[in-house]
Protein backbone atom coordinates (compact mmCIF):
# COMPACT_ATOMS: atom_id res chain seq x y z
CA UNK A 1 0.00 0.00 0.00
CA UNK A 2 2.83 2.64 0.82
CA UNK A 3 4.30 2.37 -2.90
CA UNK A 4 0.63 2.47 -4.22
CA UNK A 5 0.10 5.81 -2.39
CA UNK A 6 3.59 7.01 -3.50
CA UNK A 7 3.06 6.13 -6.75
CA UNK A 8 -0.45 7.84 -6.49
CA UNK A 9 1.61 11.45 -4.98
CA UNK A 10 3.46 11.52 -8.39
CA UNK A 11 0.36 11.56 -10.37
CA UNK A 12 -0.88 15.53 -10.70
CA UNK A 13 -4.23 15.00 -10.62
CA UNK A 14 -4.26 12.34 -7.72
CA UNK A 15 -1.44 13.22 -5.35
CA UNK A 16 -3.91 14.83 -2.70
CA UNK A 17 -5.77 11.49 -2.36
CA UNK A 18 -6.11 9.88 1.05
CA UNK A 19 -8.50 7.58 1.19
CA UNK A 20 -8.95 3.88 1.06
CA UNK A 21 -6.52 1.76 -1.18
CA UNK A 22 -8.33 -1.77 -2.44
CA UNK A 23 -5.51 -4.46 -4.15
CA UNK A 24 -7.19 -5.58 -7.33
CA UNK A 25 -6.49 -8.84 -8.77
CA UNK A 26 -3.28 -8.85 -11.62
CA UNK A 27 -0.84 -11.42 -12.44
CA UNK A 28 2.16 -9.57 -13.52
CA UNK A 29 1.19 -5.99 -12.28
CA UNK A 30 -0.27 -4.63 -8.96
CA UNK A 31 -3.49 -2.58 -9.29
CA UNK A 32 -5.49 -0.84 -7.08
CA UNK A 33 -9.00 0.78 -6.45
CA UNK A 34 -8.38 4.36 -5.10
CA UNK A 35 -11.85 6.12 -4.85
CA UNK A 36 -12.95 6.22 -8.55
CA UNK A 37 -9.70 5.64 -10.05
CA UNK A 38 -8.00 2.56 -11.01
CA UNK A 39 -4.02 2.83 -10.32
CA UNK A 40 -1.75 0.27 -12.24
CA UNK A 41 1.73 -0.34 -11.25
CA UNK A 42 3.91 -2.26 -13.28
CA UNK A 43 5.77 -5.53 -12.54
CA UNK A 44 8.85 -6.96 -12.11
CA UNK A 45 10.77 -7.57 -15.28
CA UNK A 46 7.92 -6.64 -17.54
CA UNK A 47 9.65 -3.72 -19.52
CA UNK A 48 11.77 -6.82 -21.05
CA UNK A 49 8.45 -7.69 -23.60
CA UNK A 50 6.31 -4.73 -22.84
CA UNK A 51 6.04 -1.80 -24.60
CA UNK A 52 4.41 0.85 -22.56
CA UNK A 53 3.96 3.65 -25.21
CA UNK A 54 2.31 1.53 -27.01
CA UNK A 55 0.09 0.20 -24.72
CA UNK A 56 -0.62 4.06 -23.68
CA UNK A 57 -1.62 4.88 -27.17
CA UNK A 58 -3.75 1.72 -27.59
CA UNK A 59 -5.52 1.81 -24.18
CA UNK A 60 -6.90 5.48 -25.42
CA UNK A 61 -8.09 4.23 -28.49
CA UNK A 62 -9.53 1.62 -26.99
CA UNK A 63 -11.87 4.04 -24.50
CA UNK A 64 -12.59 6.05 -27.27
CA UNK A 65 -14.08 3.02 -29.26
CA UNK A 66 -15.87 2.30 -26.44
CA UNK A 67 -15.31 -0.74 -24.89
CA UNK A 68 -12.53 -0.02 -22.22
CA UNK A 69 -12.50 3.23 -18.85
CA UNK A 70 -10.81 6.58 -19.87
CA UNK A 71 -7.64 6.77 -19.03
CA UNK A 72 -6.77 9.46 -16.50
CA UNK A 73 -2.65 9.15 -16.76
CA UNK A 74 -0.26 7.02 -18.70
CA UNK A 75 3.82 7.48 -18.42
CA UNK A 76 4.91 5.29 -20.87
CA UNK A 77 8.33 5.67 -19.14
CA UNK A 78 7.89 3.94 -16.13
CA UNK A 79 4.65 2.30 -17.51
CA UNK A 80 2.16 3.63 -14.71
CA UNK A 81 -1.49 4.05 -15.64
CA UNK A 82 -4.38 5.25 -13.82
CA UNK A 83 -8.42 4.52 -15.34
CA UNK A 84 -11.64 5.69 -14.22
CA UNK A 85 -12.87 2.78 -12.08
CA UNK A 86 -16.03 1.34 -13.71
CA UNK A 87 -18.45 0.73 -10.96
CA UNK A 88 -21.28 -2.19 -10.45
CA UNK A 89 -18.87 -4.11 -12.25
CA UNK A 90 -17.76 -7.96 -11.98
CA UNK A 91 -14.13 -8.91 -12.76
CA UNK A 92 -14.42 -11.93 -14.74
CA UNK A 93 -13.45 -16.01 -14.53
CA UNK A 94 -14.04 -19.18 -16.30
CA UNK A 95 -16.64 -19.58 -14.01
CA UNK A 96 -18.42 -16.50 -13.98
CA UNK A 97 -18.64 -16.73 -17.90
CA UNK A 98 -20.73 -19.82 -17.00
CA UNK A 99 -22.69 -18.23 -13.95
CA UNK A 100 -23.58 -15.25 -15.54
CA UNK A 101 -26.41 -15.53 -18.02
CA UNK A 102 -25.50 -13.83 -21.75
CA UNK A 103 -21.76 -12.70 -21.08
CA UNK A 104 -19.78 -14.98 -23.72
CA UNK A 105 -22.46 -13.07 -25.89
CA UNK A 106 -21.19 -9.54 -24.52
CA UNK A 107 -18.28 -10.32 -25.01
CA UNK A 108 -18.60 -11.19 -28.62
CA UNK A 109 -20.31 -8.01 -28.59
CA UNK A 110 -17.52 -6.03 -27.15
CA UNK A 111 -14.75 -7.42 -29.54
CA UNK A 112 -16.88 -6.45 -32.85
CA UNK A 113 -17.50 -2.91 -31.61
CA UNK A 114 -13.60 -2.60 -30.72
CA UNK A 115 -12.66 -4.48 -34.52
CA UNK A 116 -14.96 -2.64 -36.38
CA UNK A 117 -13.87 1.01 -34.67
CA UNK A 118 -11.39 2.00 -36.89
CA UNK A 119 -9.00 2.14 -34.01
CA UNK A 120 -5.49 1.89 -35.04
CA UNK A 121 -2.88 0.46 -32.72
CA UNK A 122 1.39 1.06 -32.96
CA UNK A 123 2.10 -2.63 -32.36
CA UNK A 124 1.23 -4.91 -35.17
CA UNK A 125 0.68 -8.70 -33.18
CA UNK A 126 2.57 -10.90 -35.05
CA UNK A 127 2.09 -14.37 -33.84
CA UNK A 128 5.51 -16.11 -34.82
CA UNK A 129 7.63 -13.04 -34.93
CA UNK A 130 6.43 -12.56 -31.25
CA UNK A 131 7.38 -16.16 -30.33
CA UNK A 132 10.75 -15.99 -32.06
CA UNK A 133 11.40 -13.08 -29.62
CA UNK A 134 10.54 -14.49 -26.66
CA UNK A 135 12.46 -17.61 -27.22
CA UNK A 136 15.43 -15.04 -27.41
CA UNK A 137 14.51 -13.97 -24.44
CA UNK A 138 14.38 -17.29 -22.77
CA UNK A 139 17.42 -18.14 -24.26
CA UNK A 140 19.18 -15.66 -21.28
CA UNK A 141 17.62 -17.24 -18.23
CA UNK A 142 17.76 -20.54 -16.60
CA UNK A 143 14.61 -22.29 -17.63
CA UNK A 144 13.75 -25.14 -19.54
CA UNK A 145 11.63 -25.18 -22.90
CA UNK A 146 8.73 -28.00 -22.40
CA UNK A 147 9.88 -31.29 -24.10
CA UNK A 148 9.14 -31.22 -27.67
CA UNK A 149 8.28 -26.93 -28.01
CA UNK A 150 10.69 -26.49 -31.21
CA UNK A 151 8.97 -29.82 -33.05
CA UNK A 152 5.54 -28.09 -32.63
CA UNK A 153 7.08 -24.39 -33.71
CA UNK A 154 7.87 -26.37 -36.79
CA UNK A 155 4.52 -28.50 -37.25
CA UNK A 156 2.51 -25.06 -36.76
CA UNK A 157 4.25 -23.90 -40.36
CA UNK A 158 1.36 -25.25 -41.79
CA UNK A 159 -0.73 -23.17 -39.89
CA UNK A 160 0.97 -20.15 -40.84
CA UNK A 161 0.68 -21.44 -44.45
CA UNK A 162 -3.35 -21.66 -43.95
CA UNK A 163 -3.68 -18.25 -42.50
CA UNK A 164 -1.32 -16.41 -44.87
CA UNK A 165 -3.46 -18.01 -47.99
CA UNK A 166 -6.50 -16.06 -47.36
CA UNK A 167 -5.40 -13.42 -44.86
CA UNK A 168 -8.22 -10.59 -43.65
CA UNK A 169 -7.80 -7.29 -43.07
CA UNK A 170 -5.96 -6.15 -39.99
CA UNK A 171 -8.01 -4.70 -36.74
CA UNK A 172 -7.05 -3.31 -33.45
CA UNK A 173 -7.07 -6.53 -31.20
CA UNK A 174 -6.93 -7.16 -27.72
CA UNK A 175 -4.95 -9.74 -28.50
CA UNK A 176 -4.51 -10.96 -24.39
CA UNK A 177 -7.75 -11.90 -23.44
CA UNK A 178 -7.72 -13.62 -20.07
CA UNK A 179 -11.09 -13.32 -18.51
CA UNK A 180 -9.80 -11.18 -15.49
CA UNK A 181 -9.36 -8.68 -18.33
CA UNK A 182 -13.09 -8.09 -18.73
CA UNK A 183 -15.54 -6.23 -16.53
CA UNK A 184 -19.34 -7.21 -16.95
CA UNK A 185 -22.11 -5.07 -15.52
CA UNK A 186 -24.62 -7.29 -16.56
CA UNK A 187 -25.67 -5.16 -19.75
CA UNK A 188 -22.10 -4.30 -21.09
CA UNK A 189 -18.52 -5.94 -20.66
CA UNK A 190 -15.68 -4.02 -20.64
CA UNK A 191 -12.07 -4.49 -21.40
CA UNK A 192 -9.08 -3.59 -19.60
CA UNK A 193 -4.95 -4.41 -20.19
CA UNK A 194 -3.93 -3.23 -23.64
CA UNK A 195 -0.32 -4.53 -22.31
CA UNK A 196 -0.15 -7.02 -25.24
CA UNK A 197 -2.62 -5.61 -28.04
CA UNK A 198 -2.07 -4.60 -31.71
CA UNK A 199 -3.22 -4.47 -34.76
CA UNK A 200 -4.19 -8.32 -35.36
CA UNK A 201 -6.21 -10.72 -37.09
CA UNK A 202 -9.44 -10.10 -35.32
CA UNK A 203 -10.31 -13.69 -34.87
CA UNK A 204 -7.55 -14.00 -32.65
CA UNK A 205 -9.17 -12.32 -29.84
CA UNK A 206 -11.96 -14.96 -29.85
CA UNK A 207 -9.88 -18.08 -30.15
CA UNK A 208 -7.55 -16.83 -27.20
CA UNK A 209 -11.12 -16.01 -24.92
CA UNK A 210 -12.54 -19.20 -25.61
CA UNK A 211 -9.26 -20.71 -24.26
CA UNK A 212 -8.82 -18.59 -20.66
CA UNK A 213 -12.41 -18.99 -20.12
CA UNK A 214 -12.37 -22.39 -20.89
CA UNK A 215 -15.36 -22.36 -22.95
CA UNK A 216 -17.67 -25.37 -24.27
CA UNK A 217 -19.99 -25.50 -27.49
CA UNK A 218 -22.08 -23.80 -26.14
CA UNK A 219 -20.48 -21.10 -24.96
CA UNK A 220 -18.66 -20.73 -28.35
CA UNK A 221 -21.62 -20.49 -30.20
CA UNK A 222 -23.14 -17.72 -28.00
CA UNK A 223 -19.34 -16.23 -28.74
CA UNK A 224 -19.37 -16.59 -32.36
CA UNK A 225 -23.05 -15.87 -33.05
CA UNK A 226 -23.18 -12.24 -30.92
CA UNK A 227 -19.62 -11.74 -32.80
CA UNK A 228 -20.91 -12.43 -36.08
CA UNK A 229 -24.53 -11.74 -35.99
CA UNK A 230 -25.31 -14.86 -36.81
CA UNK A 231 -23.52 -18.76 -37.96
CA UNK A 232 -19.88 -18.32 -38.56
CA UNK A 233 -19.03 -19.43 -42.05
CA UNK A 234 -16.70 -22.65 -41.79
CA UNK A 235 -13.23 -20.63 -42.42
CA UNK A 236 -14.14 -18.09 -40.10
CA UNK A 237 -14.74 -21.25 -37.18
CA UNK A 238 -12.20 -22.93 -38.42
CA UNK A 239 -9.55 -19.46 -37.65
CA UNK A 240 -10.82 -19.75 -33.96
CA UNK A 241 -10.06 -23.08 -33.96
CA UNK A 242 -6.46 -22.39 -34.94
CA UNK A 243 -5.90 -19.41 -32.97
CA UNK A 244 -7.27 -21.78 -29.55
CA UNK A 245 -4.03 -24.23 -30.13
CA UNK A 246 -1.88 -20.90 -31.22
CA UNK A 247 -2.33 -18.79 -28.49
CA UNK A 248 -1.26 -21.61 -25.93
CA UNK A 249 1.85 -22.61 -27.84
CA UNK A 250 2.83 -18.65 -27.43
CA UNK A 251 1.45 -18.18 -23.81
CA UNK A 252 3.33 -21.24 -22.84
CA UNK A 253 6.66 -19.33 -23.38
CA UNK A 254 5.41 -16.04 -21.42
CA UNK A 255 4.37 -18.13 -18.55
CA UNK A 256 8.27 -19.28 -18.80
CA UNK A 257 9.68 -15.67 -19.07
CA UNK A 258 7.40 -15.72 -15.55
CA UNK A 259 9.06 -18.36 -14.02
CA UNK A 260 12.79 -17.00 -14.89
CA UNK A 261 11.71 -13.81 -13.43
CA UNK A 262 10.84 -14.91 -9.83
CA UNK A 263 6.72 -13.74 -10.49
CA UNK A 264 5.23 -15.13 -7.29
CA UNK A 265 1.72 -14.63 -8.64
CA UNK A 266 1.05 -18.38 -9.99
CA UNK A 267 2.90 -21.86 -10.56
CA UNK A 268 4.17 -20.61 -14.06
CA UNK A 269 6.11 -24.05 -14.24
CA UNK A 270 2.71 -25.99 -13.84
CA UNK A 271 0.96 -23.41 -16.23
CA UNK A 272 3.38 -23.61 -18.96
CA UNK A 273 3.49 -26.95 -19.00
CA UNK A 274 -0.10 -26.86 -19.05
CA UNK A 275 -0.68 -24.79 -22.08
CA UNK A 276 1.87 -26.43 -23.96
CA UNK A 277 0.15 -29.67 -23.16
CA UNK A 278 -3.12 -28.65 -24.61
CA UNK A 279 -2.21 -27.27 -27.48
CA UNK A 280 -0.08 -30.43 -28.26
CA UNK A 281 -3.59 -32.33 -27.72
CA UNK A 282 -6.03 -30.09 -29.69
CA UNK A 283 -3.67 -30.19 -32.84
CA UNK A 284 -3.54 -33.50 -32.32
CA UNK A 285 -7.37 -33.92 -32.46
CA UNK A 286 -9.71 -35.80 -35.65
CA UNK A 287 -10.75 -32.15 -35.93
CA UNK A 288 -8.10 -29.71 -36.48
CA UNK A 289 -6.78 -30.97 -39.61
CA UNK A 290 -10.84 -29.97 -41.01
CA UNK A 291 -10.84 -26.99 -39.64
CA UNK A 292 -7.22 -25.96 -41.12
CA UNK A 293 -8.33 -27.03 -44.43
CA UNK A 294 -11.49 -24.41 -44.18
CA UNK A 295 -9.19 -21.86 -43.77
CA UNK A 296 -6.56 -22.59 -46.29
CA UNK A 297 -9.67 -22.98 -48.90
CA UNK A 298 -11.32 -19.66 -47.41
Amino acid sequence: MDEARAALATIPALAGYDGPLERLAGLTNKVYRAGEVCLRIPGKGTEEYINRANEAVAAREAARAGVSPEVLYADPASGLMATRFIAGAETMSPEKFKARPGSPARAGQAFRKLHSSGAMFPFRFELFAMIDDYLKVLSTKDVALPSGYHDVVREAGAVRAALAAHPIPLAACHCDPLCENFLDTGERMWIVDWEYSGMNDPLWDLGDLSVEGKFDADQDEELMRAYFGGEARPAERGRVVIYKAMCDLLWTLWGLIQLANDNPANDFRAYADGRFARCKALMETAEFSPHLAAVREG
